[in-house]
């Protein structure tokens, strides 16, 4: 997944049946409502600003920022809002790194866009990774989803004892739709609060493969993170949902790392028999897992085919979503998630999250 001070992302994630697909012709009319949140693939992509970093050596390797607003960009298919949150005079802001240098506005903000298109669109599941930049308390969270209005969708686990660890059974899409909880929201990291239990330590329930990838043959299924984990089919088999990191970096001078966009119609090709590929990669972890990984990480989403990826591990031929440029996307491009790019280099495309998993959830 993203480093620890990733930015601001509007994912389509893969939570096994979490939201791209439901009983009724929601997201993009999958039809897969009875699919628990384990089982499903969703894309993602950043909304506002999106940034990897390196919490070692300091390097930025990702600056970008939509220009569309992330209900826009859930329409287009999206269903994982990353972002990276920073405290910036008592309030929450999604910033990358700083908010003195690149700052997309308050938490509250982004989380109220989201409600409305969630008011608006009740057959639809979306799932949450916020970066807790600053280490904030739960409860610096906690009031914000609550002053937004967005906590009435969130979904908590049926335990109340906070207990850290993986979760063996996920509801299903229609389970989450029928009790209207339809928000999954995981943070990195944050210690549980009995006062709002909706809001999940990532690592307790995720883990990711390697990021700060520099060669289409460097991609792997190996946990990275959290640390704890030794293996895939330990974590697997213990209940944690797999996220597949598919983004390669370029090494620039100073140890900055910026996006390959050279190469980006490899890394977000569907192919399963292309080195590099996003679906060579989500193949291999699929077959090495034994089931298909539960999110998946890219850079430009709407460039080559990684929602194509998205459908294939899906099963699915999705319907209804707003159309986007496949092009690279500049500040004047017309499409529902348009990319500034306006520092160079270092301005890129959103991050896309192909959310592949086998979720279910009860």
């Amino acid at each position: 997944m993203l480093p620890s001070s990733l930015a601001a992302f509007v994912a389509l994630i893969s939570l096994t049946g979490l939201s791209q697909a439901v009983a009724q012709e929601s997201n993009g009319g999958a039809g897969q409502g009875g699919s628990g949140v384990s089982s499903s693939v969703f894309l993602a992509t950043a909304t506002s600003i999106s940034t990897f970093g390196s919490t070692t050596t300091q390097a930025v390797s990702t600056v970008s920022q939509a220009a569309a607003t992330s209900s826009s960009t859930v329409a287009s298919g999206i269903r994982l809002l990353q972002a990276q949150v920073h405290n910036s005079s008592g309030t929450l802001e999604l910033c990358h790194t700083s908010c003195d240098l690149l700052d997309a506005g308050t938490l509250e903000s982004f989380l109220t866009d989201i409600k409305k298109w969630m008011d608006a669109n009740t057959n639809e599941v979306v799932t949450l990774l916020l970066v807790n930049s600053d280490n904030r308390d739960a409860s610096a969270f906690g009031t914000v989803f609550e002053s937004s209005g967005i906590s009435t969708y969130s979904y908590k686990p049926t335990s109340t004892n906070l207990t850290r660890g993986p979760m063996s059974t996920w509801p299903t899409l229609q389970s989450l739709i029928t009790a209207n909880k339809r928000l999954i929201t995981f943070i990195a990291s944050v210690t549980p609060d009995s006062t709002y239990p909706y809001l999940l330590d990532e690592f307790d329930y995720v883990f990711e493969t390697t990021f700060g990838v520099s060669s289409l043959s460097g991609f792997n299924c190996t946990p990275q993170r959290p640390s704890t984990l030794t293996s895939s089919t330990s974590a697997i088999s213990s209940g944690y949902l797999g996220l597949l990191n598919h983004f390669t970096d370029t090494a620039e001078a100073f140890g900055i790392s910026v996006p390959d966009i050279t190469d980006i119609d490899t890394t977000n090709s569907a192919s399963t028999n292309i080195t590099g590929a996003l679906g060579t990669n989500g193949a291999e972890c699929e077959t090495g897992w034994g089931s298909k990984p539960t999110f998946m990480l890219v850079d430009f989403w709407n460039v080559g085919a990684s929602i194509e990826t998205a459908d294939n591990l899906n099963g699915i031929t999705a319907t209804g979503r707003t159309s986007v440029s496949t092009a690279e996307l500049t500040p004047g491009s017309s499409g529902a998630s348009s990319m500034i790019r306006d520092v160079p280099r270092l301005a890129l495309a959103a991050i896309i999250f192909v959310a592949v998993g086998n979720f279910v959830f009860m």
